[in-house]
């Protein structure tokens, strides 16, 4: 079933599909749900980090990177101090008992675990979860999985004269991880760079401003590609045009979003029928 789907939406493009290319220079690309399927996330790289978290943390605790982690981890705790179920971390007193070290380091993982659990996209957690990922890309225990059109349409977009960015809430690192080893090989080379949340959050008008501001060009001369409309909101009222990428896992659009939103079900709708370039198109 999901494979007729693909084959009747790789072959028609969206209504205004060339309105929404129309002059722009920049694309920006999240990955969850959009360039990656959501199940990679959640089901491989979440459960990876829960399932190594005490061993990476018993091999690199005494190393600064880590204790970096834990410093971010113990800051964020203090911010959610007021929210529910939040952990806190002691501080680790140089010197101290090992009984001290456990308990701190037992307050990161609970920690850690009630961040996840609450799916919050803070820098101190997405900045752990990629130092861990590295060295299961590494081993190759992970190998990131990328939607097959995802690969053809932005070779398309630079080809055209295009520059390519991803913006996500994982750690710059993480992305340069996900595409450095993903089942098509390294991708790295693809993008002009990677925008994490230390711009800004992806719920915030503010974020997206600065992002153009960034690769120096308009927002207008700018698609955003996302999967959820939280996201696309702030990104239009930023003066970036918007597309909702649907792919089969992702969560439904409710029937104000799908009015108010251009859709689109594969990259391949980016695309001419023919393969010739936009800019020659434009110009018939």
């Amino acid at each position: 079933m999901m494979s007729q789907d693909s084959d009747k939406n790789t072959s028609k493009h969206p209504v205004n599909w060339l309105d929404l290319l129309q002059g722009i220079e920049v694309i920006v690309l999240d990955i969850e749900g959009t360039t990656t399927p959501i199940t990679f996330v959640k089901d491989v790289l979440f459960p990876y980090v829960t399932e190594h978290l005490e061993d990476y943390l018993d091999d690199h605790w005494e190393e600064k990177k880590c204790q970096d982690d834990v410093r971010a981890l113990r800051d964020q705790a203090n911010l959610d101090k007021d929210l529910e179920g939040v952990v806190t971390i002691p501080e680790d007193i140089q010197g101290d008992s090992s009984s001290s070290k456990m308990s701190v380091k037992e307050a990161v993982m609970q920690s850690i675990r009630w961040l996840m659990a609450a799916d919050r996209k803070v820098t101190a957690l997405k900045q752990l979860q990629g130092h861990m990922w590295r060295s299961g890309y590494k081993d190759k225990t992970l190998v990131a999985q990328v939607y097959s059109d995802v690969l053809p349409a932005i070779k398309q977009w630079i080809s055209d004269g295009k520059k390519v960015y991803i913006y996500s809430s994982g750690s710059v690192e993480a992305q340069k991880l996900l595409f450095g080893h993903t089942d098509n090989g390294s991708l790295l080379e693809l993008f002009s760079g990677y925008f994490d949340t230390k711009i800004g959050s992806k719920v915030e008008k503010e974020s997206y401003l600065k992002i153009a501001a960034e690769v120096g060009s308009e927002p207008g001369q700018i698609l955003f590609l996302t999967d959820v409309t939280r996201e696309a909101l702030p990104a239009s009222q930023a003066g970036l045009k918007t597309a909702i990428v649907v792919r089969d896992g992702n969560a439904p659009l409710t029937e104000d979003e799908t009015k108010s939103y251009q859709q689109i079900k594969s990259f391949s709708e980016l695309l001419p029928d023919d393969g010739e370039p936009l800019e020659k198109i434009q110009k018939q």
